[in-house]
Parts: structure tokens; sequence; C-alpha cells
């Protein structure tokens, strides 16, 4: 089975989260997911989510604490993902570049948005971060 390794932004903004949708081509279509992507060989995490917001955005990004760590198995592929508090640079607005759709979701509604399956393991933890 192929494993890669994934990063992912959460970002907060007035209270609510920045979820994006997935491109309509192979590799799980349409579902909503947590910006970010691959960390490529020889790159750090932090590095590859800068870049993957620049790519998938076209903004810039302030990576902050490790929220979670956490492993899936689809029947294809292992993924191995870290999720990060993140801050869009100042002034920044996300665009869709290279995905979708994006959204701001309230917290209380991430669990109607169709996240891909790995994504869903960090919902307990924003939920939590947002009660504080």
């Amino acid at each position: 089975m192929k494993a890669i390794r994934v990063v992912a932004a959460v970002v907060r903004r007035g209270g609510r989260i920045l979820v994006t949708r997935r491109p309509d081509r192979p590799g799980r279509p349409g579902q909503w997911e947590f910006p970010g992507g691959k960390v490529e060989p020889g790159e750090g995490e932090a590095e590859a989510l800068v870049r993957e917001i620049r790519e998938e955005l076209g903004c810039t990004l302030a990576v902050g604490p490790l929220l979670l760590r956490h492993r899936h198995d689809y029947p294809d592929l292992s993924v191995a993902l870290a999720f990060y508090e993140c801050q869009l640079g100042e002034g920044e607005e996300p665009a869709c570049v290279g995905v979708a759709a994006l959204d701001w979701a309230e917290p209380a509604a991430l669990a109607g948005y169709d996240f891909l399956e790995a994504d869903r393991a960090v919902l307990a933890e924003i939920a939590r971060g947002s009660r504080r």
C-alpha cells in the first residue's frame, strides 16, 4: 500500500474555520477537507504547508502549533496527517486556485460537510478549541 505524509491547516477567522472542496478529478473527488497537501521528500511540514496554501489558495500562511497527528488507512492509501493551527497572512484573502470551492464554516456546522475520512479525526479537537 502506498503511504504519504500530509499536512493540513486549521485556519480560524471571526469564529469560523476555513475548509476547501477537492476538485472533481481522481483521488477522492468533490469531498471537503482542511487545506494543505503532501509533504515532498526533503521538505519540512511547515515548509510544505506554506507551499501548499500558496498553490491551492494563492495566499501566505503562518504555521502555528500542532493540533493533531493522525494516521488513516484507505483501501489503496495510508495517510499520515499532521494538522496545524495556522493564520493567513495580514490582509490575505484565500482564492480557489487549486481547489473547487472554499467556505468559512461555523465549527458547529463542520459535521454537516462531506469530509474526507482522514480529515474527520480533527473535528473533535476543533470543537474543543472553539469552546475555549
